[in-house]
This record gives structure tokens, sequence and C-alpha cells, in this order.
């Protein structure tokens, strides 16, 4: 564990030669087909969601009956006592509707929301309103004494309200004794972080386990020891305090999500990020929750799960198609009917892509006679129109897209999605400026925005780049869907193919 450091201790954990000496740290991506960590504090946040909503549970519980032992029901209508005994089923629907409720208004949140008694008191009032006009409406014919509901719902308030009063006064006696905090870590300009320490000081949450100055990231080697020393060290959260100093957010938001860490912005000069999601209130102290970029954990696995599933019947129903594909390839030119090359994947990684041949066999070693005619400005990526390398049956093939049919085999072996951006050849990735780096942060795609905004009568690499942070920035599930069946009408009226 790294100890709590005042300003002239500064980035002294950093500069320890054995945490110099520690292991190049390797990702496991969220976003990648393996089995995705649980970040470093969510056991903590489940146990205390577990507690709260198993006392929450209890105590209403305990009203309920209370409330059915002491009210009277009048005329002959006692069938309410009855279904108590009888029956446990009513009590679980009455209570798991009152927590539905409670998590509703964010009383078991992260922030503020969940020790606010006025919110409380305003949560059971509703669900008392809703079970009493539930009972009425659905069963007419039975009337029951006012005092069972009267009493339920005072019971509610009484019970619910002195459990959280008991534990929210329990924490706040363990975090003075320097119990149950928080541990943090800062990471901004030096004077930005001594104000954020002495802010952060003022509140018995929070533990700061450490600082490093932002200019670290500059330095890879460092950059990874300290993710390193981050992730053994049992931080639960970063905070950033000079958000206008980060450059490249949702790089450093994705590298601190695989070492397992939360990413906070504390807001030194109230500075607010461009990808923040909402503020938050912690014992008063106000906080930005940096939104989580989609493509990650849960998301990762549903856009997975999608791809397998959706490409496995493709294969099915295309097979036909691909074997004749096959069979003209290899009558029209000689050489092997598929073609495999080396692309840059999720994290840089290098693998093969499958196409259908649709170049003349020794179409690599043209290129290099070709780069001067290149047609994309920027000279990034290569595109030539007229390219003199295509085959007869090839330019059929790029007109309609089907050369690209057998990456689905690759979307099977986890290495592509069927959306998302396109994987480019080594030569290519090897012109990537910094910025350019974001579109190996996801899983490459068959198709993706590019391609259904023009694919080839797009004319500026940059304009292809943005077209993939749009698409990463915005991702879901159903843009996914729109993009597959947009391509399916492109590729039919071959709109800016060669």
């Amino acid at each position: 564990m790294v100890n709590t450091m005042n300003q002239n201790q500064k980035m002294k954990c950093l500069e320890e030669p054995k945490l110099l000496q520690a292991p190049q740290m390797r990702h496991f991506d969220l976003r990648a087909p393996l089995i995705a960590k649980l970040r470093q504090g969510i056991y903590i946040n489940w146990l205390r969601v577990l507690v709260l909503v198993f006392l929450d549970s209890t105590m209403l519980c305990l009203a309920w009956l209370l409330a059915d032992y002491l009210g009277q029901p009048i005329h002959a209508f006692n069938q309410l006592g009855d279904i108590f005994h009888q029956s446990q089923g009513l009590l679980l629907l009455i209570v798991t509707l009152y927590l539905g409720i409670l998590a509703a208004s964010g009383l078991y949140s992260t922030d503020d929301r969940r020790r606010s008694f006025l919110n409380l008191i305003k949560a059971l009032t509703l669900g008392q309103i809703i079970i009493l006009n539930v009972a009425f409406i659905y069963e007419p014919e039975l009337v029951l004494h006012r005092s069972t509901f009267l009493l339920a719902w005072i019971f509610s308030l009484i019970l619910v309200f002195s459990e959280r009063f008991l534990i929210h006064s329990i924490i706040v006696s363990l975090r003075r004794g320097g119990k149950l905090r928080q541990t943090v870590f800062l990471l901004g300009n030096p004077e930005d972080l001594e104000k954020a320490r002495q802010r952060l000081e003022q509140f018995d949450q929070f533990k700061i386990q450490g600082e490093a100055d932002l200019s670290v990231r500059n330095n890879p080697e460092q950059w990874q020891q300290t993710l390193k020393m981050l992730q053994n060290s049992g931080i639960d959260e970063v905070f950033i305090c000079s958000w206008q100093s980060v450059t490249n957010p949702i790089f450093l938001f994705w590298q601190l999500r695989d070492a397992g860490i939360d990413l906070r912005v504390l807001p030194i000069r109230l500075e607010l990020p461009s990808q923040w999601s909402e503020i938050k209130m912690i014992d008063g102290l106000t906080t930005i929750r940096f939104r989580t970029p989609p493509i990650i954990g849960g998301d990762f696995w549903i856009k997975r799960c999608f791809d397998l599933i959706a490409s496995v019947v493709i294969l099915l129903l295309i097979s036909p198609l691909m074997l004749g594909i096959a069979l003209a390839i290899k009558l029209d030119s000689p050489g092997s009917v598929f073609y495999q090359q080396e692309r840059g994947g999720l994290k840089g990684e290098h693998f093969k892509v499958w196409k259908f041949r649709t170049m003349v066999a020794n179409a690599a070693e043209l290129q290099r006679e070709l780069e001067a005619k290149n047609e994309m400005p920027g000279g990034v990526l290569f595109k030539l129109k007229d390219d003199p390398r295509i085959t007869r049956v090839g330019l059929f093939l790029r007109r309609y897209s089907l050369d690209e049919l057998p990456q689905l085999f690759n979307v099977l072996f986890g290495q592509m999605s069927l959306v998302g951006p396109r994987p480019l050849p080594l030569r290519d990735v090897e012109r990537f400026e910094e910025h350019h780096q974001i579109r190996h942060e996801v899983l490459p795609g068959i198709t993706g925005l590019w391609q259904i905004s023009g694919r080839s009568n797009v004319k500026d690499s940059e304009d292809v780049f943005r077209f993939d942070m749009t698409y990463i920035q915005n991702w879901s599930l159903s843009l996914d869907i729109r993009i597959l069946f947009e391509t399916v009408r492109v590729v039919f009226f071959h709109e800016g193919a060669y």
C-alpha cells in the first residue's frame, strides 16, 4: 500500500526502486473476448446495496405485519390478516414495489441522494399511495379499515427512517475514526493537486492514497508503472484535478478501467469535461462522474453475443453464394481463393483478415509502385479508383462488397465485430498519428459508419476517423442494427464502391 503523501512527498511512490522494477503490465481489455474483470471497490458497492436492501426489506415486512396485527377490519371483511398468514406472496409483492420506488429515488445510489431522508419520506409515501390505489381498484369488493394502511405507512416511515439514520450514524462515526474511507488517488497539475488535497481532507469519506503529476502520462514506461501501482494498492477511484490539461480522455478512462479503477473529475477550476454524464454530490463535495464510453464491459458482451448469433445465421444463409464466388475466382485468375492480410486490431494487435481475393497474386509488391498515385489526402490510407491490380471477378466482388464476406469467420474467432471501425493494413497503421489510435480501442468491424456514408467517396482520411469517433462515442445495439440494414442498401446500389 502506498502511504498518504503531503506536498513534499509528491510522486514518491513513483520513484521507489521497487516500483521501477515492477514487471510490464499486460492489458486485459474489457472489450476483448475474455472474462471481464470487476472494478476495484465494486464489491463494497454491491455489499452496501445488499445490506441496505436486506435491512429495508426487513423493516418494511415488520411494518406491514405490525399494521396487520394492530389494524382492525370493519364489517365481515377481515381477509387481510388471513392473506398475510396464508400467503407470503402478497407481502413479497408489496416489499418489491417499495424497493423499486426507493431505487428509482436514488436511495441506493453512490452519492448524497441515498442519505436524503426527505426523499426517503417521499418514496415511502408514494409506495403507500400506490398500494392503497391498487388494493381498491383490483379488489373493489374489499372494504379494508383505514387504520391498516395508515399504520403501515407510519410504521414504514419510523422503522426505515430509524434504520437508515442508525446506519448513517455508525458509518460517520467509523469514518471519523479513519475506517471505511474511500481510497482515492489524485492526478493533476501540481497547483491543482494542492488545492484538491486541501479540499478532500475536509471530508471524512476519502483517504488520499497517493498522487501524481499529470505529466507522468507523457512517459509510457512510467505511466505503466503508475497503473500497475494503482492496480496493486487497492485504489477505488482516481480523481482528475486538472481536466483542462488531460489529452485523449477516453484513452485515460479505458486504461484505468483495464486496471479495474473508476475515474471521477474533481472540478478545481470549475472546468467541465465534454464527456461527462452527471454531477455527483458526495458529502457535499461536487464531483463529475465521467460517462462510460460504450462498447465496454456489459455492452461488449451484448455486442459480442449479437455478433456470434448473427454471424452464424448469415453464414448458413449465404454458404451457397460463397461457394459460387470461390469457384468464380478460381476460374478467373491463378492464385488462391482467399486472401489474408495482416491488419491492426484491438489494442493494435495484429491479426490476419480474411477476404476473397480480388487482385492479382503479386498485388502487394505492385503497391509500392503505385504509392505516388494514392488518391486519399493525408497519405494515411491508400485508395486508388482505377487500380490495375484488380481482376475481372474482383471488380464485381468489390462493387458489391462481396469480397468482405469471409470476415464473418474473423467475427466468430473474436478478432472482429460485424460493425466497427474498419481494420486497416499495417502500411496505414504505421502512419497513424496519436489521435488515430483511438480506433484500436474497439474491435474492428466488417462495416461501419464510413461504409454507409459514401465509402470510397469519402476523400479525406480525417473524415474517416471522424466517422469512427462518432460511432465509438455513440454506440448502441440499435445503431449496429441500423448500420447493418443501411449497409445492405448501400451495397445493393453499390454506392461509392470501387
